[in-house]
């Protein structure tokens, strides 16, 4: 593991000076970069939280500790309601403009603004400019990465960070990383081949990188390798149970026994990792108890208790994605007031400015209105809905295996549906399933039931 913090000269050796003349503030920024790029807390600097204070104490005007601040907090609020968020970025943005900064560090800045303006596909064309001429910018790599996973761009995922591989050398800090984002886009592109030797090599460099892993666990997802899965993760326990993606690889684990029929396991899961939890990412448990639900599991109280992780971002509207799983958790803990407010505030999102406004509209409302529908049990009117934008779901963003859910809710609609076209449309829709993905026992479970007479 890097633990070696870059200081300013050793930043300008490597061609990408800091403008701060603190060595602590640019150490710290090493910190933090490796740390979010690594999804770990380094209890050598205070964890991110530590070094992020530390980096800012040492020097206050650091732009870019403020570039990197700023999208931890667009990450989850919005300037649009955040009056605190938006001077912050405001603030970011005037300090550019007044301080002498490199070109990269103020592209970086421009970013950011883009972002802050709901404009992502701006802000990932800035990232790209910048990795042309920069391509050792770990930080644009990853935040070009994560941009077009939430925007659903995949093949852009994939592409931004196989152009840069060749400039780096082994022996750069942070090198391996680039293989786990590697076999992430890979698999996201249906390479699943190649995805398993680049997250493999990312393992062999550092068995610590769970996003290495983590791509891993979706290449066995999507080649119905259940068993290996759980393996795979039993038997690695130690390298990644103390990490942010720790509990989203629980989830992949849970998957794998629900694609079983294993639903004790999958509720054990539920259980040991996201009851009580208040600091997760609310889409794994929500996700799952829904799954669980259309396998037509009773999963007790355990949505009162996900609606209590989800309710804080009933107003916030950041993402298509994250916008369906508040959803679903507020339809599974039957908080009718809070299902009418979401969408309210969706219809009303679809007129403003911005990327996600479109998808929204275009795609996003449809959906929402259709697990709507599928929750009343009206299973015609959401087949009605979901069926055209099927082709389109991979707009919202999220990874294959997670927009699965929704191709899952459109099945189970249609088989439920009193239409004979649906009837029709479901046993079709498992017919292709089948054809991608031969080892399903979920698939089979579906197969089964959409023979039967309804």
């Amino acid at each position: 593991m890097h633990s070696h913090w870059r200081d300013c000269q050793e930043w300008s050796k490597i061609g990408l000076p800091l403008s701060t003349t603190s060595n602590e503030a640019c150490k710290m920024y090493d910190a933090v970069v490796t740390q979010y790029v690594g999804w770990y807390e380094e209890d050598s600097v205070g964890g991110m939280e530590g070094s992020m204070g530390k980096m800012m104490q040492a020097d206050p005007d650091f732009v870019m500790g403020k570039v990197i601040g700023a999208w931890f907090q667009l990450g989850g609020k919005s300037t649009n309601t955040d009056e605190k968020l938006k001077q912050y970025v405001e603030g970011l943005v005037q300090s550019a403009q007044s301080n002498n900064l490199t070109s990269r560090e103020k592209q970086h800045v421009d970013a950011i603004q883009l972002w802050a303006e709901k404009d992502m596909q701006g802000a990932c064309g800035i990232w790209e400019n910048i990795l042309l001429d920069n391509p050792t910018d770990m930080l644009a790599v990853k935040f070009a990465q994560m941009s077009y996973f939430a925007l659903g761009e995949r093949v852009q995922m994939r592409d931004s960070v196989l152009r840069v591989i060749p400039s780096w050398k082994p022996t750069m800090p942070l090198y391996g990383y680039l293989h786990g984002m590697e076999a992430f886009g890979m698999v996201q592109t249906n390479y699943y081949r190649k995805a398993e030797q680049a997250g493999r090599k990312a393992l062999e460099l550092n068995p610590r990188d769970i996003w290495g892993r983590h791509a891993l666990c979706h290449v066995m997802e999507m080649e119905g390798r259940q068993k290996e899965g759980i393996k795979f993760l039993s038997n690695s326990l130690n390298d990644w149970n103390k990490h942010h993606l720790t509990s989203h690889c629980y989830w992949h684990w849970a998957l794998y026994h629900l694609e079983r029929g294993e639903y004790s396991a999958a509720l054990d899961i539920y259980d040991s990792q996201y009851r009580g939890r208040r600091d997760l990412y609310y889409a794994d448990p929500t996700s799952l108890l829904f799954r669980l639900n259309m396998e037509g599991v009773d999963v007790s109280d355990r949505w009162d208790d996900t609606y209590d992780m989800c309710k804080p971002f009933l107003d916030e509207r950041i993402t298509i994605f994250r916008d369906l799983h508040v959803l679903l958790s507020c339809l599974g803990a039957k908080q009718q007031d809070s299902t009418k407010e979401m969408m309210d505030s969706l219809r009303n999102f679809v007129s403003e400015e911005g990327s996600q406004s479109v998808v929204a509209r275009e795609v996003g409302v449809p959906i929402c209105e259709a697990l709507v529908a599928y929750d009343e049990g009206d299973y015609a009117r959401a087949v009605d809905l979901m069926a055209p934008v099927r082709y389109r779901v991979g707009s919202i963003g999220g990874s294959l295996a997670q927009l699965d859910v929704f191709h899952l809710c459109l099945i189970n609609a249609a088989i439920r549906s009193p239409k004979k076209q649906h009837q029709n449309l479901a046993r079709a829709l498992l017919v292709e399933r089948k054809a991608l993905k031969d080892n399903s026992p979920m698939t089979d479970r579906l197969m089964a039931a959409a023979t039967l007479p309804l």
